[in-house]
């Protein structure tokens, strides 16, 4: 049972990472990866989102939507993760006010963040329990915050390199970003290799 969570946490990390190999969650990604502190901020917010999303999410549909109800899960887990996005930004702007202004627009964007709904959606889909499926949650959220400090630090890398007039902006950051998912392609299979799954 223990190799099974670990493969499971690993998973979410390294080997699916939502954002560099299912590219769920772009937008955050790469508007808010300028800077190493705003990027940690977004991806400890998303994961934090992402876990309690999973917690109200799976009761519910196991409790109320399974079976006769489920083709209402997608409407109402968008507003289960929309409510929790305000409360994050309320305890945000309360207790941590640098950081919520540092996040700007890109805070209330957690609610369309197609990684949040992607991952209590994934949950249910591959028929977790309720530990398995905050455990599979903390590997995406840690993924998604692992991928964002990375290209933060690649960002302020390339941000002052001499680049091709045609490269500056986007393109360069396009064309870095799809290195650093390219690089995660080669974790797929060290997890299984190492617990000898």
């Amino acid at each position: 049972m223990l190799k099974e969570l670990i493969l499971i946490l690993m998973g979410g990390v390294l080997i699916n990472n939502y954002v560099l190999q299912q590219f769920l969650g772009i937008c955050p990604f790469l508007g808010v990866s300028k800077k190493v502190n705003q990027a940690t901020g977004m991806g400890i917010a998303v994961t934090f989102v992402m876990l309690v999303a999973t917690a109200a999410t799976w009761p519910i549909y196991h409790y109320i939507l399974a079976p006769d109800y489920t083709y209402l899960q997608i409407i109402v887990f968008i507003l289960v993760i929309a409510s929790l996005v305000q409360f994050v930004e309320i305890i945000l702007k309360k207790f941590i006010p640098s950081l919520h202004k540092s996040l700007g627009i890109y805070l209330p964007l957690i609610t369309t963040n197609c990684a949040v709904l992607g991952v209590t959606l994934n949950n249910i889909t591959a028929e977790y329990n309720f530990l398995e499926s905050m455990i599979s949650t903390l590997g995406v959220g840690l993924g998604f915050l692992l991928a964002m400090v990375l290209f933060a630090g690649v960002r302020s890398r390339i941000e002052n390199c001499p680049a091709p007039k045609c490269f500056k902006g986007v393109p360069i950051t396009l064309v870095a970003a799809s290195i650093v998912a390219l690089a995660f392609f080669g974790f797929s299979g060290v997890v299984e290799n190492l617990l000898g799954a």
